[in-house]
């Protein structure tokens, strides 16, 4: 076997090793991401904010983390960087340290900014390198990418209750060690992806991806933001007020509600593992089918149900609907097979975005109806899901110029 056969041999197989490194990354990202949030009453109390600058504060953070996403994943596309990488970890390591110290309330804003384009540069680029290290299954090394960052973000809330609460503001400079820890692992991740990226622009030039019509890719774009829009506001339903709506309507205690919300997360990461190469055996577009309307049953039965039914279809609901978002990033990117950087941050950058306006939105719907109607009008949303009849099947599209002069570029 020549170099050449060996070197092309190596990027078509599983990188296991890569995509573990990448999803710890992924894990401690979002955790200090979450830790962020989860330390809002402690900023409050520490700086004598008002609620509207807690707002102030989210919002400078999802402008950064979602807004800047999908340029970020242009201009990745455009000029590849592997060890942007650890520069993105390094603005979350800088957040971090002015946050421990931050007293007054513009540094606060220096903080958030920071944690915000540090998530910005790391999600794009990291789900370019995933994509690159799959071997061909796609949808795997997604699930396992992600599955990382829900773990992350389940877990900054648990240490910041645990440390943050009892040792103080300055306490959070401690987590700055994960950011270096991070950024070291990524320098490896950008070490291994600057050597691939050449034997992965290679095999791409040699085999072009057959991609459908501009018109067919605005059309399916369109129906899948749509099916972003309907999972991602569901989620924000049971993420902030699965425990408001058990107190209301069944009486538990906050510890019995908190037990029903970690149920549904690990549901959730479940189906985010598992969804990814459930769509690499039967398609993606199958799998997004089923994760969004399939889950229908279930959420329009919710509201009526007793409590112990009522968890086992929020875990139902977890993973059934988690399931779709790898098989989403994924079926996109295969779309748009030129523009996988700008793919990867336009979904994450959504993910961020309507979890954020679809928390706001609901609560201000509570206000008006009461929680237990927010669910009955939640409920609904999976039936948006019918839109994925009108999602093409990829693998039959014919190629246009355009799409194969651009899949060279885009493989990585």
């Amino acid at each position: 076997m020549s170099s050449s056969d060996a070197a092309a041999g190596a990027s078509q197989r599983t990188h296991f090793p890569v995509l573990g490194a990448i999803s710890l990354s992924h894990l401690l990202n979002d955790m200090m991401q979450s830790l962020m949030l989860a330390i809002y009453p402690l900023l409050k109390g520490n700086l004598h904010l008002s609620f509207a600058q807690i707002g102030l504060i989210t919002l400078t953070y999802q402008i950064t983390a979602s807004i800047l996403q999908p340029l970020v994943g242009l201009f990745a596309d455009r000029k590849p960087r592997p060890y942007s990488l650890s520069v993105g970890m390094g603005f979350t390591f800088v957040g971090l340290l002015l946050l421990s110290r931050a007293d007054s309330f513009p540094h606060v804003l220096m903080a958030a900014a920071c944690v915000g384009m540090g998530s910005s540069i790391f999600h794009p680029e990291s789900s370019r390198v995933a994509r690159m290290a799959s071997g061909g299954q796609h949808g795997l090394a997604q699930s396992i990418f992600q599955v990382g960052g829900n773990a992350g973000s389940a877990l900054g809330p648990l240490l910041a209750a645990a440390i943050i609460v009892s040792h103080g503001q300055r306490s959070i400079a401690w987590f700055s060690a994960a950011a270096l820890l991070g950024m070291v692992v990524l320098a490896l991740v950008g070490r291994w992806a600057r050597h691939h990226l050449s034997l992965v622009r290679k095999r791409a030039a040699a085999k072009p991806v057959q991609a459908p019509e501009p018109a067919v890719v605005r059309r399916t774009m369109a129906v899948l933001l749509a099916l972003v829009f309907s999972k991602f506001f569901y989620l924000a339903s049971i993420n902030t007020y699965l425990i408001f709506f058990l107190q209301k309507r069944f009486d538990v205690s906050v510890r019995d509600a908190q037990l029903h919300l970690f149920v549904f997360l690990a549901a959730v990461a479940a189906g985010t593992l598992l969804g990814g190469p459930i769509g690499d055996r039967i398609g993606r577009k199958r799998v997004i089918w089923v994760s969004i309307l399939g889950v229908a049953p279930f959420t329009l039965a919710l509201p009526y149900v007793g409590l112990g039914t009522s968890a086992v279809l929020t875990a139902i609901i977890g993973f059934v609907l988690a399931s779709a978002f790898p098989a989403m990033v994924v079926y996109a990117q295969e779309l748009m097979p030129g523009r996988v950087g700008a793919v990867s941050g336009l979904f994450f950058g959504l993910a961020f975005g309507l979890g954020g306006i679809g928390a706001a939105a609901l609560g201000q719907l509570a206000d008006l109806i009461g929680i237990v109607g927010v669910y009955k009008v939640c409920s609904f949303l999976p039936l948006i899901g019918l839109l994925a009849a009108l999602l093409p099947d990829l693998h039959q599209a014919k190629a246009s110029p355009r799409g194969a002069a651009a899949a060279g570029a885009g493989a990585a």
